[in-house]
């Protein structure tokens, strides 16, 4: 096994580490990255499992050999994957934490001791001094924030998009409207490197940002075709509209079965955005294509 390592990413006073977390496959590490050329913001805590957080301590402690101080730790939004070692490292450390007011009601554990919100900025001192626009941008997540170094041009984009694998709306506390929008307000910002909590950096990332644009739109009419076809199978069978069972295997064909599980929480959270469009109807645990939609 390779063992994480601070990584020179080519960004601005900016290094990542990434370090072994229970996410979702095909990813199996989450990056934090350290901000600043003197003062330090750390973004992403991640890791839960001992050996992992000894070598994040140790990389954490030894941005003092270069003149630099970690002043706190920031979290882009309280998915286990992204905080596992929050509590610990802010003590370890004896720094606070810094997250969205969204965050605290669900990391109980964790205190929060500064509760960003959208349009703060982060100024850290050093030669050349950052200042570090946070974003708030749900949708993922309804605390999920990035942070903009807008001189530098690099955003902490968290997990907005990814370097590997695509990024899941759970319709439990996800918004595929508010996802897709966030998305077209991170193209709009001109940002020359995306460094997402996985997977390598993104470099223009605007680009990406319309392509996870369009791959979701693409779904979504996948999603209207599936609701088409059950609505003609309708007569054959006497059923009125379809479960999300029913509708998988016809909206998510080109997916592996394997995926199945996840793509049947992304298929909801398409059709809640249908349905808030007056596009889509749910009765019964059914659903189908409501009578003033499209098909």
């Amino acid at each position: 096994m390779i063992r994480p390592r601070a990584v020179a990413r080519g960004a601005r006073f900016v290094e990542a580490f990434a370090a072994r977390t229970p996410t979702l496959p095909p990813a199996t590490h989450t990056n934090s990255y350290a901000l600043g050329g003197r003062e330090v913001l750390l973004v992403e805590p991640a890791t839960p499992y001992e050996d992992e957080r000894r070598a994040w301590l140790a990389w954490a402690r030894g941005l003092a050999s270069q003149g630099r101080t970690v002043v706190a730790i920031a979290l882009t939004h309280h998915h286990p994957d992204h905080v596992g070692g929050a509590r610990f490292f802010a003590a370890e450390l004896g720094v606070p934490v810094w997250a969205h007011a969204e965050a605290a009601p669900r990391l109980s554990d964790v205190p929060i001791a500064r509760r960003l919100a959208d349009g703060d900025v982060v100024r850290l001192d050093g030669p050349e001094p950052m200042a570090v626009r946070v974003l708030h941008t749900p949708g993922h997540a309804p605390d999920h924030l990035c942070f903009f170094d807008e001189a530098g041009g690099t955003l902490i984009a968290g997990d907005m998009v990814a370097g590997v694998g695509t990024i899941l709306i759970d319709p439990r506390e996800g918004d595929m409207a508010v996802y897709l929008a966030q998305l077209e307000r991170l193209a709009a910002l001109g940002a020359r490197v995306a460094l997402p909590a996985h997977g390598e950096p993104i470099d223009a990332p605007e680009a990406l940002f319309r392509r996870y644009v369009a791959h979701r739109l693409g779904r979504e009419r996948q999603v209207l075709a599936a609701l088409g076809a059950a609505a003609g199978a309708a007569g054959a069978t006497g059923a009125t509209g379809a479960t999300l069972e029913e509708l998988l295997p016809v909206a998510y064909a080109d997916t592996p079965r394997l995926l199945w599980p996840l793509a049947r929480l992304s298929l909801e959270a398409h059709l809640l955005k249908l349905a808030r469009e007056g596009r889509a109807e749910q009765r019964e645990g059914r659903w189908r294509q409501a009578a003033e939609g499209g098909a």
